[in-house]
């Protein structure tokens, strides 16, 4: 028989605290009547003897310390789920809000899931081609990798993530099942209806099941979001064999509500006010990305943040380069450029790239290719160096090709129009005419073979610029 406590100890924000509880577990979920009619659901998140603090999803408006029944529903918080949650629209706690009916499923999965036995991962292989030559060119995303993308307030993360989301797939010969799940937390409504509105006109909503917690909605129910949404992916991963890449934004909404609640409990806080365990919520999130042993499926993870101050050792962008394999980093000069997308080349990687490309994956030539555009790139850095000191006209003939080179590289590899989805293969060729640009000699890092195979000079102008086709 289920028990009914009347009455609160205090109110603190989101959270409240509970005394004379019995039996109660830690993440259980409680269900709390208000004014005797008003709902609403909460999570425990903290007890000590017959002492519990609860967070409230919805907020404690309208709650006082004498008006509240709080039942104990005796388990974790749990969503259904089921094939028919893609083509979906759902709020931050999983419940339909596209006007479709409730998900109808007997399964329902604890939204905590289950810890990975690192015995039975396997090594991530094969690639994700996202359309963006920036990407799949030079920070390949693979099945089962989590690859993050560093921005910065006001950088175009969610005409990149829609892009994604519209261009994503296995490849052009891939017969696998594909699906994305979208979360977004702590976002705007006019980006919401965004977002909504470019994956209904691109046709890609069917496969897409989207979680959105809006800027106005309570913020504990921005640290579930996530959960839900990576719920969700497991299984239809895991249990119905899809490979599905998920795409998080933005994390650092999350890790700030992380950051207010904890202040809400009064715990001691670490760097920049977020709480010590930050880390650990992260890698929760992160390391439920990969590929399990026996499973068909996958789950990618692209966690989207925005670095305050567009610094890179800020706690967030800091712990999350620790769990995740590798970063894409945006640029702000080149936005100011209106390079689209402005990638910053250099310090971004992909730590799994070599096992997923390649012949029998994309072309025999990728890994060269990528290394040699890294390399002119990094020269090209150089000659601006040079360049500020003894003035442009002052250079080498190679010093200019070089520079030559980069704003052809930003232009033309970096920079592609938000509807332009490249292949692999059109990728390639777009490295190659550039790296025609230079004499064949400078072109170290590549094969001979491959030299003999792909090199030829590419025409230019006078400027040096590559002649417009």
């Amino acid at each position: 028989m289920a028990i009914e406590y009347l009455g609160l100890s205090s109110i603190n924000g989101p959270l409240v605290v509970l005394e004379g509880l019995q039996d109660a577990s830690y993440d259980e979920i409680v269900e709390m009547t208000v004014n005797g009619s008003q709902k609403k659901m909460g999570r425990i998140i903290e007890i000590n003897k017959d002492k519990a603090i609860i967070q409230v999803f919805e907020g404690t408006e309208g709650m006082a310390l004498r008006n509240t029944h709080t039942r104990l529903t005796g388990h974790p918080m749990e969503i259904p789920v089921s094939v028919d949650m893609l083509g979906r629209t759902f709020n931050g706690i999983g419940q339909p809000i596209d006007g479709l009916g409730e998900i109808s499923s007997d399964i329902r999965l604890d939204v905590n899931g289950k810890p990975l036995n690192p015995i039975t991962r396997e090594y991530p292989r094969n690639y994700i081609c996202t359309g963006i030559s920036s990407i799949d060119g030079l920070t390949t995303l693979i099945r089962g990798q989590k690859l993050p993308i560093f921005s910065g307030n006001g950088l175009p993360h969610d005409q990149l993530a829609a892009q994604i989301v519209q261009q994503a797939s296995l490849g052009e010969d891939s017969h696998e099942e594909f699906g994305i799940i979208f979360a977004a937390m702590g976002v705007k409504y006019d980006v919401a209806d965004f977002f909504r509105r470019t994956f209904e006109e691109s046709g890609v909503s069917d496969h897409v099941a989207m979680f959105i917690n809006l800027a106005n909605d309570p913020v504990v129910e921005r640290l579930i979001t996530p959960k839900v949404a990576l719920t969700a992916a497991e299984y239809l991963a895991f249990e119905k064999g899809m490979h599905i890449l998920v795409i998080l934004t933005d994390m650092t909404s999350f890790a700030e509500a992380m950051r207010e609640v904890s202040s809400s409990k009064g715990e001691i806080p670490s760097r920049k006010g977020f709480p010590g365990y930050l880390y650990s919520e992260l890698a929760a999130l992160y390391e439920r990305a990969g590929i399990v042993a026996g499973r068909p499926g996958s789950v990618t993870q692209i966690p989207i943040l925005t670095m305050p101050n567009d610094d890179i050792t800020h706690p967030i962008p800091d712990l999350t380069g620790y769990i995740t394999e590798g970063q894409i980093v945006l640029d702000r000069e080149l936005h100011s450029q209106s390079i689209y997308p402005p990638v910053s080349v250099l310090p971004s990687l992909s730590r799994l790239m070599k096992d997923g490309i390649g012949k029998g994956y994309t072309r025999e030539d990728h890994q060269d290719v990528a290394n040699q555009l890294f390399s002119c790139y990094a020269k090209v850095g150089d000659a601006k160096a040079l360049a500020s000191v003894i003035g442009e006209d002052e250079l080498s003939p190679i010093d200019k090709m070089y520079l030559n080179f980069g704003k052809e590289f930003e232009r033309h590899f970096v920079g592609q129009d938000p509807h332009d989805n490249r292949t692999i293969i059109k990728t390639l060729d777009i490295g190659w005419k550039l790296l025609g640009m230079l004499p064949r000699e400078e072109l170290d890092r590549i094969d001979t073979k491959l030299l003999d195979q792909y090199y030829k000079p590419s025409p230019v102008t006078e400027e040096g610029l590559l002649k417009e086709e």
